[in-house]
């Protein structure tokens, strides 16, 4: 069993950054996959970016790339997403998930723990 928490959500004006973060406890983290996930009010749950076990590979979906970063530290067992040049349509729950067994997972079947997910809301 793997625990996920997320923190560092919150509002920010449009073009602001925000980092998020993902402490994990439980089975050895450094043996998933981690990735965030997305879900806005009425829409699918959305990819966002994924990390390889070892920070071999990082994959992002086509809307944040270029803007977001994903990274972890396996040393705290933690897995981050560095949000800059934030836009209204960012706007989301965002969910840490690990597990992720494929390549460059980005399906949300492909991961088995999940966190409560932290809101990010983002004005114009």
């Amino acid at each position: 069993q793997v625990q996920l928490v997320e923190s560092g959500g919150g509002l920010v004006q449009a073009g602001g950054s925000l980092r998020l973060s993902c402490a994990a406890s439980g089975r050895s983290f450094s043996d998933y996959s981690m990735a965030w996930f997305r879900q806005a009010p009425g829409k699918e749950r959305e990819f966002v970016a994924t990390v390889a076990r070892w920070s071999v590979d990082t994959y992002y979906g086509d809307s944040v790339k270029g803007r977001f970063t994903i990274s972890r530290d396996n040393a705290k067992n933690t897995v981050y997403l560095q949000m800059n040049s934030l836009k209204p349509e960012d706007t989301a729950v965002y969910y840490c998930a690990a597990g992720g067994t494929a390549w460059r997972a980005a399906s949300p079947t492909d991961y088995t723990y999940w966190g409560q997910g932290t809101q990010v809301t983002v004005s114009s």
